[in-house]
C-alpha cells in the first residue's frame, strides 16, 4: 500500500469513526413538517410613531419569546430574517387562533383614574383619539370617563394567574411592580381613596388595547392619601381560567414596540409527519439499495466497493447535518435521498475514465496493472469530478440565499450532501478500490474488478460509432420543437402557481367519513365560501384553497366539512400574505435569473464562451421544458417545485460540464482535426457516464415518486422529467449549439496539452483520443 493511500485510508476511517459517534449520541432536529406544529412568519410594521428597523424588530422578538415561554409551548423557536420579519415555530400547536391571537396583539396596558361616569352612547371621546382623557365603556358596558394614564404595563414586573378560594373571587390575575411604578401605583390609588365609596371616581380603570378589562373600587379599608401597597395587587373580575390566564400572559409579555402582522403560516399534522418520515425512510433504502445493486452489476467488484463508499457517504453526510444543527425538513430529507443518486456520479466518472485508460494501455502495453489504470482514471476525472460539483453547489447556495423556509433547508441538505459524497467518492472510494487493486486475483480476472471490461455501452458504441454531431442543426430543431410545445402548455394551459406565490390559503383536513369533492364545496357553498377551490389531496384527504381568510374563519371552514365527514382533523395549513406573496414570486424570478448569471460566468471562465453559451443555452431549454409539462399536466408550481428546477439547473450544467470537459482535453490533443469529429468522440467517449449516473439517480427518483407519498409526488416528478431532460439536451443540444457558435467564433482553440499530435484518417475507436505520440 502506498503512502497515499495509508493516508486517505487513516482520514477515512477518522471521519466514519467521528460520524458514527455523532449519530449514536445525538439526535437530529426535526422541522415542524415531521413533527408537527405552527409555523409564522411576523412582520413589524410602521406604527406611526415606531419605525419597523432591526432595532425595533429584535426587541419584538424578545416580548413574543417571553409571551410564548408564557404559553408553555415545548422549546419554540424565535429568529429574526432580515430587517423586520420574525419567525416563529410552535411545536405541537396545532389550532393557531389562540397563539396568533396572543403573540400578535399589541397589548397596551394603562392604568387610569376615573374621573367620572362618561356620556352615555359614547364609545370614545376626540381626546382619546388625540392622547388625551378617553370615555371608554367598562366591563359591564357603563361608559367612564378617564383621565391620563398614569402607569403603563411596562412598570408591571410579573403577572399571574391564580384561583382565589379563600376570597371568593374566583381567578384572578396579581401583579407585582417594578419600583418606580410601584409608587405610581400608590399615588394612583391613593388619590382614588379620597372619593367617597361607590363613587365612580373611587374606581382605578385598566385598560387593554382601548377595553377596559378591569375597574376595582379601591378597598374602603384605604385611607385617602395612603393608596395600595406598592408591592404587588390584584386584579378581579369574572374571568374563566383561560381568561385569566390570557391576561397574564400578555400583560408579562407587555406592549410590543410596533405592530406586528401574520405573513405566512403553515400547520403541519403530527400523522403527516410521521407519514412523511416513514415514506421518505423507506423511498431512500430502498432506492439507495437498488442503486448499489446497479453499480455492482456494471462495475463489479469496484462497483460494490463503491457501495461500501455510498453507505458511508450516507452515515458522513446524516451525521454533518446533526453535528451542525441543520433542521431536517421534508424538502431536506429529499434532498438527502437525492444526494445519495448524485454521489454516484463522481465514482462513475472515475471507473469509466479508468475503463477508457485502461483499454488504451492495454494496446500498448499489455502488462500495465490495473492500479496504474485506475489512478490515472482518478487524475484525469479530478477536473470533471471538481466542475460538475461546484455547478450543483452554486445551486444549492441560491435555494439557501433565495428560498425560504423548507427550501432553504432543501438547500442545506443538498450542499452538505454535495461535499460529503465528493470525500466519499475521492478519499474513500479510492482507498477501497486502490487496495483492492493491488490484489493479483482482483487485477488478473477481467469478469471481477469491473475495470478491465469496456462495459456493454462502450461496446456497443465502438461497434456502431454513430456520427451524433454530423448534422447539429437537426437536433437544435428536435430541441426548438420541444421548447414550442412547452411554451404552447404555458400560454395554453396557463402555470398553477401555489399559495406561496399568489398568496391565500391552502387547507388539506382528513376526514372520518369519506367526502366527495361535490359534496365538500356544497357544504362550503352553504357555509359561505362559495369560491373555494376544493380538490382531493392523497388518501381521501380534501384540499380547499381560498384567498383572504383568518384563523376564525377557518375554524368555521372546518366546522362546515365536518357536518359531512364527521370528525375532521387538519394535517396540513399554509397562509400566505399576498404581499409576501408577491415576493416569493419575485424571489423566484430573481433566483433563475441568477442562477443563469452565475452558471454562465463559471462556465465562461472555466471553458470558453461558446461552450459557456451553449450550456446556458441548453439550462433555458431544460427549465422551460419543465415548466411546461407541469402545465400541460396541470400540476402547481410552488416553492418545492423551484427547489427542484434549481437542483435540475445544476444537474444539467454539470452534464454539459463533463462532456465539455472531454472536449476541450481532446480538441487540445487534436487541434487540425474537424471539431465535429472531436465533439462526435467527447460526446461518445462520455455516453457510458451519462447513462449510468442517470440510471443511478433514475433509481432513488423513482423511489421517492412511488414511495414518497404524495407529499413528495410532484418534487419528485420535476427531478423525473428534468434529470431525463437534461441529459437529452447536454449531449444533443448544449454540444450542437457550441458547434454552431464555434463557427462564428474567431477565438484560437486550446491549447494543446503534451506532445504534438497527428491525427489519423479514417473510422475511429471511440476509446481513442485522438491523439498520437
Amino acid at each position: 500500500m502506498t503512502r497515499a493511500t495509508t493516508v486517505r485510508a487513516v482520514l477515512a476511517a477518522a471521519v466514519l469513526l467521528v460520524s458514527v459517534l455523532i449519530t449514536l449520541t445525538m439526535s437530529p432536529r426535526l422541522g415542524l413538517d415531521l413533527q408537527g406544529g405552527t409555523r409564522m412568519v411576523l412582520q413589524a410594521k410602521d406604527s406611526g410613531t415606531a419605525k419597523a428597523d432591526r432595532t425595533s424588530t429584535d426587541r419584538t422578538l424578545e416580548v413574543l419569546r417571553r409571551r410564548i415561554d408564557s404559553l408553555g409551548v415545548t422549546e419554540p423557536t424565535l429568529t429574526r430574517s432580515g430587517e423586520d420579519r420574525i419567525i416563529v415555530e410552535l411545536p405541537d400547536v396545532q389550532d393557531p387562533r389562540k397563539a396568533a391571537d396572543v403573540i400578535g396583539r399589541t397589548a397596551q396596558l394603562t392604568f387610569h383614574a376615573v374621573t367620572g361616569p362618561g356620556a352615555p352612547d359614547t364609545e370614545q371621546s376626540d381626546g382619546a383619539r388625540s392622547g388625551g382623557a378617553p370615555t371608554l365603556p367598562d366591563e359591564q358596558g357603563r361608559p367612564l370617563a378617564l383621565g391620563p394614564a398614569a402607569l403603563s404595563g411596562a412598570g408591571v414586573k410579573e403577572a399571574s394567574a391564580a384561583f382565589d378560594a379563600q376570597q371568593g373571587a374566583g381567578w384572578t390575575v396579581s401583579l407585582d411592580f417594578h419600583k418606580d411604578a410601584g409608587r405610581d401605583w400608590t399615588r394612583l390609588t391613593g388619590e382614588a381613596a379620597c372619593h367617597p365609596v361607590q363613587d365612580e371616581r373611587r374606581r382605578v380603570a385598566i385598560v387593554l388595547d382601548r377595553q377596559v378589562i378591569s375597574s376595582p373600587q379601591v378597598s374602603p379599608g384605604v385611607a385617602c392619601g395612603t393608596g395600595l401597597p406598592s408591592g404587588s395587587t390584584q386584579i378581579t373580575g369574572s374571568f374563566g381560567a383561560d381568561e385569566a390566564r390570557e391576561l397574564a400572559v400578555l400583560i408579562q409579555g407587555g406592549a410590543l414596540p410596533v405592530p406586528v402582522e401574520i405573513v405566512e403560516q403553515r400547520t403541519v399534522g403530527p400523522t403527516l409527519g410521521a407519514a412523511a418520515i416513514f415514506a421518505s425512510a423507506r423511498a431512500a433504502l430502498i432506492g439507495a439499495a437498488a442503486t448499489a445493486l446497479f453499480i455492482t452489476v456494471v462495475y463489479r467488484l469496484f462497483g460494490a466497493l463503491a457501495a461500501v463508499a455510498l453507505a458511508a457517504y450516507g452515515v458522513i453526510s446524516y451525521a454533518a447535518l446533526v453535528a451542525l444543527g441543520v433542521t431536517l425538513t421534508l424538502p431536506g430529507l429529499a434532498g438527502f435521498v437525492l444526494a445519495i443518486g448524485m454521489a454516484v456520479d463522481a465514482n462513475v466518472l472515475v471507473f469509466e475514465r479508468a475503463r477508457e485508460e485502461h483499454a488504451r494501455s492495454r494496446r500498448t502495453s499489455p502488462r500495465t496493472s490495473l492500479r496504474t489504470s485506475l489512478t490515472a482514471g482518478f487524475r484525469h476525472a479530478r477536473s470533471a469530478v471538481a466542475d460538475s460539483n461546484v455547478t450543483t453547489l452554486i445551486a444549492a447556495g441560491l435555494l439557501f440565499f433565495l428560498g425560504s423556509g423548507p427550501v432553504k433547508g432543501f438547500g442545506v441538505t443538498l450542499g452538505i450532501g454535495v461535499l460529503a459524497s465528493m470525500f466519499s467518492a475521492l478519499v474513500i472510494a479510492r482507498a477501497l478500490t486502490e487496495t483492492a487493486a493491488r490484489s493479483r486475483f482482483v487485477s488478473d480476472f477481467r469478469g471481477v474488478n469491473g475495470i478491465a471490461s469496456p462495459g456493454r455501452v462502450r461496446t456497443w458504441l465502438t461497434r456502431r460509432d454513430p456520427q451524433l454531431m454530423r448534422s447539429p442543426h437537426r437536433w437544435l430543431l428536435v430541441s426548438a420543437a420541444l421548447v414550442a410545445v412547452a411554451v404552447a402548455g404555458i400560454v395554453v394551459r396557463g402555470v398553477d402557481l401555489g399559495v406561496e406565490f399568489t398568496g391565500g390559503r391552502l387547507v388539506e383536513y382528513a376526514t372520518s367519513r369519506p367526502v366527495d369533492v361535490e359534496t365538500a364545496r356544497t357544504a362550503l357553498a352553504r357555509a359561505g365560501f362559495a369560491d373555494a377551490e376544493v380538490t382531493t389531496a392523497g388518501a381521501g384527504d380534501i384540499s380547499v384553497r381560498t384567498g383572504s381568510l383568518g384563523n376564525d374563519g377557518e375554524h368555521t371552514l372546518r366546522a362546515a366539512l365536518a357536518e359531512e365527514g364527521g370528525n375532521t382533523v387538519k394535517v396540513r395549513d399554509e397562509l400566505i400574505g399576498p404581499s409576501l406573496g408577491d415576493e416569493l414570486r419575485r424571489n423566484a424570478l430573481i433566483a433563475l435569473a441568477v442562477a443563469v448569471l452565475v452558471q454562465l460566468g463559471y462556465l465562461a471562465i472555466r471553458f470558453r464562451w461558446t461552450f459557456a453559451v451553449a450550456s446556458v443555452g441548453a439550462l433555458v431549454h431544460d427549465v422551460v421544458i419543465l415548466v411546461g409539462a407541469f402545465a400541460w399536466l396541470g400540476r402547481t408550481v410552488d416553492g418545492i417545485f423551484l427547489a427542484a428546477l434549481l437542483t435540475v439547473i445544476g444537474y444539467s450544467v454539470n452534464d454539459s460540464v463533463v462532456v465539455f470537459d472531454r472536449l476541450r482535453e481532446l480538441w487540445a490533443k487534436a487541434r487540425d482535426r474537424p471539431l465535429a469529429d472531436v465533439a462526435n468522440l467527447a460526446v461518445l467517449q462520455t455516453v457510458p457516464r451519462t447513462v449510468n449516473t442517470g440510471m443511478g439517480a433514475l433509481f432513488i427518483l423513482t423511489a421517492l415518486a412511488v414511495l414518497g407519498g404524495d407529499f413528495l409526488a410532484d418534487f419528485a416528478l420535476a427531478l423525473l422529467i428534468g434529470i431525463v431532460v437534461g441529459t437529452y439536451s447536454s449531449v444533443l443540444t448544449a454540444v450542437p449549439a457550441a458547434l454552431l457558435l464555434e463557427r462564428t467564433s474567431k477565438a484560437p482553440p486550446p491549447v494543446r496539452a503534451g506532445r504534438a499530435a497527428r491525427s489519423g484518417a479514417g473510422r475511429r475507436d471511440p476509446h481513442d483520443n485522438g491523439a498520437r505520440v
